[in-house]
């Protein structure tokens, strides 16, 4: 494959992901116009955005198995396809209870992009770039939030919330028609595997050093990094509290796209998402206590390594398209648990202890992530990989 061919590909890749991101963005950057569309269920609301984080976390090591059995392009297109039917159908406003269970549906849908596109990014990367081409689908979560904003909420001012949700099925469906047109077919696969086959290549992947090690740092990455972005703002002061907050996914963003790409030609990802780990649990009690402002603008670049090297850690530690659809789905899974897990976990921590033991508790978090992947990193015997 050429090497525009390639850049196509991975931009076309990219989109699909800003895709999977709009399946959270669409609920999420309206969230209070759904309070409106079901009074009824107000109470019950948080679940349209929750749900599929709950899909995630249960299945997401399953789904990574799945993928490289039924083959890579054949998941992406059903499920780029698939979440742009639902979407069309939830552009409707059904009743709540149906809207709950299409959401059900978008989150099976949301897996198997999240899996095989960066996996399909794995492969059709030349390896000189493929650092680069794993940095710039690190941002596609953030991007497609930014992009929600930016274009999503004047469509739902002007047309309403069911326009918005068009919008996003219509987007789906035409990246998918352009992917299925795109992509070269699957080499295998698209037979069933059985269970008990998925189940068996499942645990041998998760006690895998070389599978195992970017979800282990994608656990912990995630266990912080919104949870922070919902504690700190109330901690900063009003007149600045905006700017800060637009800022620090921003400059974390900043760093995985223009900074890292160029860090992975001299450093292994593996041991780059060490160095951020490292760094950050060196940086977070030293501005912790000058100031929470400082804090937020000097973490979000130094966790921008670990967004960036994270994705990249997957192609360079497994060989196979298999172990890195596994990889992937891994590092979906373990993300959506510490996505779960974090806010709750912090706002407890500040419940008891204020401010110095959120910083202590954070920085404890960073060091246990470094001595876990030194741990995975011996366990690998210094091979790059498997």
């Amino acid at each position: 494959m050429d090497n525009r061919r390639a850049l196509l590909l991975v931009v076309l890749l990219w989109i699909a992901g800003l895709g999977a991101a709009g399946q959270f963005a669409k609920i999420a950057v309206p969230f209070g116009v759904f309070a409106q569309v079901y009074p009824g269920n107000a109470a019950h609301i948080g679940w349209l955005l929750s749900i599929i984080s709950l899909i995630g976390a249960v299945f997401g090591a399953f789904a990574g198995a799945l993928v490289g059995a039924l083959g890579l392009r054949r998941v992406l297109i059903a499920g780029v396809v698939g979440g742009g039917l639902v979407s069309l159908w939830q552009a409707l406003l059904p009743g709540f209870g149906v809207m709950l269970v299409s959401r059900v549906l978008e989150g099976v849908t949301h897996l198997a992009i999240v899996v095989a596109a960066p996996t399909l990014i794995a492969q059709a990367s030349p390896t000189p770039w493929r650092g680069a081409a794993m940095a710039l689908w690190s941002t596609f979560f953030g991007a497609g939030f930014a992009l929600f904003a930016w274009a999503g909420l004047p469509l739902v001012e002007t047309r309403g919330v069911g326009a918005l949700l068009a919008a996003h099925g219509v987007a789906m469906l035409s990246i998918g028609a352009v992917l299925a047109w795109v992509l070269p077919r699957d080499a295998r696969g698209g037979a069933m595997p059985r269970f008990g086959d998925v189940m068996g290549n499942l645990g041998r992947a998760l006690r895998s050093p070389f599978v195992a090690a970017p979800g282990v740092a994608w656990l912990f990455y995630t266990l912080t990094f919104l949870a922070l972005l919902a504690v700190l703002p109330d901690r900063l002061p009003p007149e600045s509290r905006a700017p800060i907050v637009a800022a620090m996914p921003l400059l974390g963003t900043g760093v995985a796209l223009l900074l890292v790409p160029v860090l992975l030609r001299h450093v292994a990802a593996s041991w780059l998402t060490i160095a951020g780990f490292a760094a950050a649990a060196a940086l977070v009690p030293v501005m912790g206590g000058v100031s929470v402002a400082v804090l937020c603008l000097t973490l979000y670049p130094v966790l921008g390594l670990v967004q960036g090297a994270g994705f990249a850690a997957v192609p360079e530690l497994n060989l196979s398209d298999e172990g890195r659809a596994m990889g992937y789905g891994l590092m979906a899974q373990t993300g959506n648990i510490g996505n779960l897990a974090g806010t709750p976990l912090l706002l407890a921590v500040m419940g008891r202890g204020g401010e110095p033991a959120l910083i202590w508790v954070v920085t404890g978090i960073y060091i246990c992530a470094c001595v876990v992947l030194l741990a995975l990193h011996r366990r690998r015997g210094g091979q790059v990989a498997a």
